[in-house]
């Protein structure tokens, strides 16, 4: 098979994070699905990927160690991925447990709102049903529903933990630029993620596109599951405007994101080797 044949996806998540696949399950199913190099990129959790690692390498599989951090730019979420993370550089790991103990400290907020609402809910029950995670909102709606408290997902999002809601708590944020500055520290190259879900137009993406490059940004992820017809096709015009490499990944969630299948998204994906062969290559200059 020739590298324009091989296939990857460079955006995925495990049961570290939001995904309902176990590191060590979603490298079995990226071989099942035939590609040839999968990142896993948690949100602000590394934790998967000693355990993903092992499974890549036995299974044949190019392994990418990844993050993807969530930041705020103007009062706007932005989302940065690392690629190619050294799980074992000191000051990398004690900033990334700095932010995500501000995560942990929300999640008791929520937990006290979600009790005030009649749920028997603790984050330690969390904890021992989701072992070695970091607990995010998509844990806390799996457990609403499994213990039947509320019908279904969408419900516990749209009554009490999507954006605004009576059990919503916003998490402290840092931004893009520190979240470059923090990928660099962990050795590794940050992208811009799916700049096409911060729906800015184009001369305030460019813009931000270029502080991003001035703070450090390796790429672009310009191939992209809920891309529309046209946005790939700027996003990479944008990259090479910018002298930046670009990136795609799926976003696979799992049963979380039911619409969306690893390597392929919606069916629309098709991310050949060759970029990830471009990302090794600048990592190794």
């Amino acid at each position: 098979m020739t590298n324009s044949e091989k296939l990857i996806d460079l955006h995925t998540h495990s049961t570290e994070s939001d995904g309902t696949l176990t590191p060590e399950e979603l490298m079995k199913h990226a071989k099942e699905r035939g590609l040839s190099a999968i990142a896993l990129t948690d949100h602000d959790a590394i934790s998967g990927i000693n355990k993903a690692r092992p499974v890549a390498d036995a299974l044949g599989l190019d392994f990418v160690p990844g993050v993807e951090l969530s930041t705020d730019y103007q009062g706007q979420e932005v989302h940065i991925l690392g690629y190619y993370i050294d799980t074992e550089q000191p000051d990398f790991l004690k900033q990334l447990k700095e932010f995500v103990d501000t995560r942990e400290k929300r999640n008791e907020k929520m937990a006290a709102l979600l009790k005030q609402e009649g749920f028997d809910i603790t984050i330690d029950a969390l904890t021992a049903e989701n072992p070695d995670s970091v607990i995010t909102r998509a844990h806390f709606a799996r457990y609403l529903v499994e213990h039947g408290f509320v019908k279904d997902r969408e419900t516990v999002f749209a009554k009490y933990l999507g954006d605004g809601c009576k059990c919503y708590v916003p998490r402290e944020k840092i931004t893009p630029f520190e979240a470059i500055r923090l990928i660099q520290l962990g050795g590794g190259l940050a992208f811009f993620a799916h700049p096409v879900l911060c729906h800015m137009n184009h001369d305030r993406l460019r813009f931000f596109i270029k502080s991003l490059k001035e703070a450090g940004l390796s790429g672009l992820e310009a191939i992209y599951s809920m891309n529309a017809p046209g946005d790939e096709r700027n996003l990479m015009r944008l990259a090479e405007e910018s002298d930046l490499l670009i990136s795609g990944g799926s976003d696979f969630h799992g049963a979380n994101k039911p619409q969306i299948q690893l390597g392929t998204g919606k069916g629309n994906l098709r991310i050949p080797y060759e970029i990830l062969e471009r990302i090794k290559e600048a990592k190794h200059q």
